[in-house]
C-alpha cells in the first residue's frame, strides 16, 4: 500500500508522522497527509501501481538500468532509496525524459550508427525510459535498433564494444553450462534469443559480434510484444568463427579459433538447451541468424522437444505468408490461384517457401500442388529437372534433402531467374537470396505483365545494400502496378502522376514478439504449424481499411503493440484448441467472460516508472 511504502521508508525529512511526540495530530491524520503528498509527486494513478521491492539502494540504484529514472526520482523515493543529492534537485516527468531523447536521437540526423549507440548507451542506463521511446516512436526507432542499422553495429561490434550484455556460452565454457547458467540474476526469463553469428543477416559469418542482433531482437521483443526486459536475456554461441579478419583481429570479443563442426557442434547446442530449460522450464527459445546447414537440422531436433523457433525459417516464412495474403487481396488473386519464383535457397528461402505452400495447403491445395506452384533459384541456377539443358549444375554438386524436395520439373536445372520468369510465369517474385542487389531486372518485372495485371514483387534481402530491387524500380517497371512489399523500409514512391505508393516492409517484427508474448502469457508448448498460419492471417487482419486502401500490406509500424496482441490471442486460440497451454486454460478465459484479449493485454509490459520501497523497512 501507499501508506507502507511511505511509513516503512522512515521519511523524518519528509513526513511529519516522524516527527515524534512534538506531533499532536492523530496518526491516520499524519499519514493521509503523507499519502496525498506521495499522490501529488506521482500522479493520481498511484493506487493502480504495485510498488516494487529494491535490490540495491543508493547510488547502486543508479548504476542499474532496471531501477533507475535518473532524474525523474520524486523527493520522497529519493528520501526512501538513500538518493538525497546523488542526482540532480529538478524532478522530471517520464514524458519530459521522453521528449529530450527523442530530440537528441534526431540531432544525429544520417548517422544511425551514432543514433544507435546513443540508444546503447540509454539501454545500459534507464531501460524503462528507453523502451518507453522505442514503443512511442517505433516506426522512427526500429530501423536504428534492428535492420539495417544492427548490420553495420553487429561489423564495428568489438571497436564499439562498451559494456557487455545477455550471456555468452563459449566452447571453452563446455561441460559448465548448467552451472553458468545461475550466473543470470533474473528468476523469470520468458524469452532466449540466441544466434551462433553464422549468418548474420546477409553479411555472413560474424562470429560473437553477431551479438547484436539478439539485443536488438529481444529490444523490440519488450517494446512491441510487451515482454518485460527482465524477462529476455540475448544469448551468443560462441562456437568459433572461420572469417578469417575476425580471426586475426585484436578486438574481436568471441574465441579466435575456427568453427566447431559435425557432432561437436551438435553436442555444444545440446548442452546449452538442456542447461537454459533446466533452469526456465517454461522459457522459449528463439534461433536466430544460424546457417541454414544446421539451422533446419537444429529446428527439426527440437521444436517438438523444446519449446523453441527459427524465425528464419518459421518468422520470415510466417510474416511473408502474410504479406503474401495482403498483396492477393491487393491483386485481386486468391492464394491457391499464385505461384512464386524465389531467388534465394538458405533456410530464408525455403522456410519461407515452405509456410507458404502450408498456407496453400490450409486453403485447399494438396501438398503435391501446392509445392508444384514453386520455382526455387540457388547461385547457380534453378532446383528443376536434370535434362542437361543448363548442365545441371545443383544436381552436379549434389543437393541436400531440404532442396531436393523442392526440384520441379516444369523448369530446367540451371535456368536463368530471368528465363525462369519467362518458363514458369510466376505471380509473384520472392527474394531471398541475400547476394549484392540487382537480382529482379527490369526485363523479369515489366515482363510479368505479360500473364498478371498486377505483379506482385518482394525483395526481402538485408541490409538494404542487398535488396534484389527498390520498390521505386518496381513501380516505375510496372506503370505502378506492381504489389511491393520490402525486407527494410523504403520511402514512399511517387509517380510522374502525382500518384503515391507506400511499400509496406514485410518486417519480422509483425510475428516474433507476439509469438513470444503468446508463449510468455499462455505457456504455449510448442510452437505449430497452424499456430504460425493463425499468426500470419492476424497481421492481414490487423490492417484497417484506410491502410489497405493507401497500398500497405502490412498494418502501419506504429501500431505494432496493437498488431503483437492479435497475433498473441490467435496463437493463443490455436494453442487452447490443441490443447498445448501450460498457464491458462479454457476455463480461465470462460471466466474472464470469454476475453482472451483481456487476459493478453493485462500480461503485456507497458514501460513506466513505478513506486520503489527499500525492502528492508517495509511492514
Amino acid at each position: 500500500s501507499v501508506e507502507s511504502m511511505l511509513f516503512g521508508a522512515g521519511l523524518a525529512s519528509r513526513c511529519p508522522s516522524r516527527q515524534g511526540t512534538r506531533l499532536a495530530r492523530p496518526l491516520s491524520s499524519r499519514r493521509e497527509e503523507c499519502v496525498r503528498r506521495l499522490e501529488t509527486h506521482l500522479g493520481s494513478g498511484i493506487r493502480n501501481l504495485k510498488p516494487l521491492k529494491t535490490k540495491q539502494k543508493g547510488v547502486d540504484i543508479l548504476h542499474d538500468p532496471l531501477w533507475n529514472k535518473g532524474m525523474a526520482m520524486d523527493y520522497p523515493e529519493r528520501d526512501r532509496l538513500n538518493l538525497r543529492g546523488l542526482v540532480p534537485p529538478r524532478v522530471k516527468t517520464l514524458e519530459e525524459q521522453s521528449g529530450a531523447t527523442l530530440q537528441r536521437i534526431r540531432a544525429y540526423g544520417e548517422d544511425s550508427v551514432g543514433a544507435n549507440l546513443y540508444l546503447q548507451e540509454l539501454h545500459n542506463r534507464n531501460e524503462t525510459l528507453y523502451h518507453r521511446v522505442l514503443a512511442d516512436n517505433v516506426a522512427e526507432l526500429a530501423p536504428l535498433v534492428y535492420t539495417p542499422t544492427v548490420g553495420i553495429v553487429c561489423q564495428r561490434f568489438g571497436d564499439q564494444f562498451r559494456r557487455s550484455r545477455g550471456m555468452y556460452f563459449s566452447r571453452e565454457d563446455r561441460g559448465l553450462f548448467s552451472a553458468m547458467v545461475w550466473n543470470w540474476p533474473h528468476e523469470d526469463v520468458h524469452v532466449i534469443c540466441v544466434t551462433d553469428g553464422s549468418r548474420i543477416l546477409g553479411l555472413g559469418d560474424l562470429g560473437a559480434h553477431g551479438m547484436g542482433i539478439p539485443i536488438g531482437k529481444l529490444a523490440l521483443y519488450c517494446a512491441a510484444g510487451g515482454i518485460a526486459p527482465h524477462r529476455v536475456m540475448p544469448v551468443m554461441l560462441d562456437v568459433g568463427t572461420n572469417n578469417e579478419a575476425l580471426l586475426a583481429d585484436e578486438n574481436y570479443v568471441g574465441i579466435p579459433k575456427r568453427r566447431l563442426e559435425g557432432d561437436a557442434y551438435f553436442e555444444m547446442v545440446d548442452e546449452f538447451m538442456e542447461a537454459v530449460f533446466d533452469r526456465w522450464p517454461n522459457v522459449v527459445v528463439q534461433f536466430e541468424d544460424f546457417e541454414s546447414t544446421v539451422a533446419a537440422p537444429l529446428l527439426a531436433k527440437y521444436r517438438s522437444k523444446f519449446r523453441c523457433f527459427n524465425d528464419d525459417i518459421q518468422g520470415t516464412g510466417c510474416v511473408t505468408l502474410a504479406g503474401v495474403l495482403a498483396a492477393a487481396r491487393h491483386a485481386g488473386l486468391k492464394l491457391t490461384d499464385m505461384s512464386f519464383l524465389c531467388a534465394g535457397a538458405g533456410s530464408a528461402g525455403l522456410g519461407v517457401c515452405a509456410q507458404i505452400a502450408d498456407g496453400m495447403v490450409e486453403a485447399g491445395l494438396s501438398r503435391e500442388e501446392a509445392m508444384g506452384r514453386f520455382v526455387i533459384c540457388t547461385s547457380v541456377g534453378a532446383l528443376g529437372r536434370p535434362d542437361g539443358a543448363y548442365g545441371d549444375p545443383n544436381a552436379r554438386r549434389g543437393l541436400s534433402d531440404e532442396r531436393a524436395m523442392w526440384v520441379n520439373h516444369a523448369v530446367s536445372d540451371g535456368t536463368s531467374l530471368a528465363e525462369a520468369t519467362k518458363q514458369f510465369k510466376p505471380t509473384c517474385l520472392l527474394g531471398l537470396a541475400a547476394q549484392p542487389g540487382g537480382l529482379f531486372t527490369q526485363e523479369m518485372v515489366s515482363g510479368m505483365l505479360t500473364y498478371t495485371e498486377r505483379p506482385i514483387v518482394m525483395p526481402m534481402s538485408n541490409p538494404t545494400a542487398k535488396h534484389e530491387c527498390t520498390p521505386a524500380q518496381a513501380y516505375e517497371w510496372t506503370g505502378g502496378k506492381a504489389v511491393v512489399a520490402t525486407g527494410s523500409p523504403f520511402e514512399p514512391v511517387t509517380m510522374p502522376d502525382g500518384t503515391t505508393h507506400i511499400p509496406s516492409q514485410c518486417n519480422n517484427v509483425y510475428v516474433f514478439p507476439g509469438l513470444g508474448l503468446a508463449a510468455s502469457v499462455a505457456g504455449v508448448k510448442e510452437i505449430t504449424d497452424e499456430m504460425l498460419y493463425a499468426a500470419a492471417v492476424a497481421c492481414v487482419d490487423a490492417m484497417t481499411d484506410e491502410e489497405f486502401a493507401s497500398g500497405r500490406t502490412f498494418p502501419a509500424i506504429d501500431r505494432i503493440r496493437e498488431v503483437s496482441h492479435l497475433v498473441a490471442v490467435r496463437v493463443i486460440e490455436v494453442a487452447l484448441k490443441e490443447g498445448l497451454t501450460t498457464k491458462i486454460s479454457s476455463a480461465d478465459v470462460r471466466e474472464a467472460g470469454g476475453n482472451l484479449g483481456a487476459i493478453v493485454s493485462k500480461k503485456m509490459y507497458n514501460p513506466h516508472y513505478v513506486p520503489l520501497v527499500d525492502p528492508s523497512k517495509v511492514f
